[in-house]
């Protein structure tokens, strides 16, 4: 499976969306979109999840490396809408209570 890879940003705010599987194949393509902004001036990510079907410790990894260095800039990762098998992956392995974990996801205004 592929794991395509968005992102949107406006001002310090950026919105990352992932679709299809995150894994140990896929897992360099969102790296590389989270180091892209994490060298901007970006302030907060949104990761949007809602359209990833798996996860594995890879894109856990990745997401957890990320949020680091972006709070050692001053800024904040959060995760957005995961679907049941992504939540499900976060709360066994107490990620829930690391990232900010959102049902929704924000809309960036186009203007």
């Amino acid at each position: 499976m592929e794991l395509n890879v968005s992102t949107a940003s406006q001002g310090g705010n950026a919105v990352v969306t992932a679709t299809g599987e995150l894994d140990l194949y896929t897992a360099p393509r969102l790296q590389a979109a989270l180091a892209g902004l994490l060298r901007g001036q970006v302030d907060r990510i949104v990761v949007d999840l809602s359209g990833v079907e798996f996860c594995d410790s890879t894109g856990m990894n990745v997401l957890l490396a990320a949020m680091k260095r972006l709070k050692e800039q001053g800024g904040t990762l959060e995760l957005a809408a995961p679907r049941p098998a992504v939540r499900r992956i976060l709360q066994v392995t107490g990620l829930d209570s690391v990232f900010t974990v959102s049902d929704a996801v924000p809309v960036l205004d186009p203007s």
